[in-house]
């Protein structure tokens, strides 16, 4: 089984996601990454969605994803051709004491500290997928209170994917 990175270029209007998301589970089909946000221009979304499958399996969801009416265009997003990103935000406990390793933790990730109170931290990381399992693996030490991560997203490399929205 391998995994996909689906790029799916939609109308931006209510239950396209709903509808995407569908598709999958009435296929009994798991999704295992997926972020939807605006693009740049208003009218449309982008869904980034991470499968794994196999290529017949992959092939059918794609063919029945382009029989949606709100789904303009599917690309896959091949690695080394393309950039993924993804944001975790990680709320520790720290004593006064612990503040130092967990400031030296994140300026060896170029994480952010983004809050700060008496009793924790918590800090931000963009990367890649390996990017944020090291991370998390290095604070496995220190109680993690709250994690949260985005899913994956990403893009073609270069201006020649570059899509202008009819």
């Amino acid at each position: 089984m391998g995994r996909v990175v689906l790029s799916v270029f939609v109308d931006n209007t209510s239950g396209v996601l709903n509808r995407v998301a569908g598709l999958f589970s009435r296929r009994s089909f798991n999704i295992h990454s997926l972020t939807v946000s605006e693009t740049e221009n208003p009218k449309y979304s982008r869904m980034t969605i991470v499968v794994h499958g196999d290529d017949e399996t992959l092939d059918q969801i794609k063919k029945q994803m382009l029989k949606l009416e709100d789904v303009k265009e599917i690309k896959e997003l091949i690695p080394g051709d393309s950039v993924y990103r993804e944001l975790v935000l990680v709320k520790v406990a720290v004593s006064a004491e612990q503040r130092p390793q967990i400031t030296a933790i994140a300026d060896s990730f170029r994480a952010k500290i983004v809050d700060v109170a008496k009793e924790s931290m918590m800090l931000e990381l963009t990367g890649d997928e390996n990017k944020l399992h090291a991370f998390i693996e290095l604070l496995d030490g220190f109680e993690i209170l709250e994690l949260v991560r985005t899913g994956l997203t990403g893009l073609t490399r270069g201006a020649a994917d570059a899509r202008e929205a009819k």
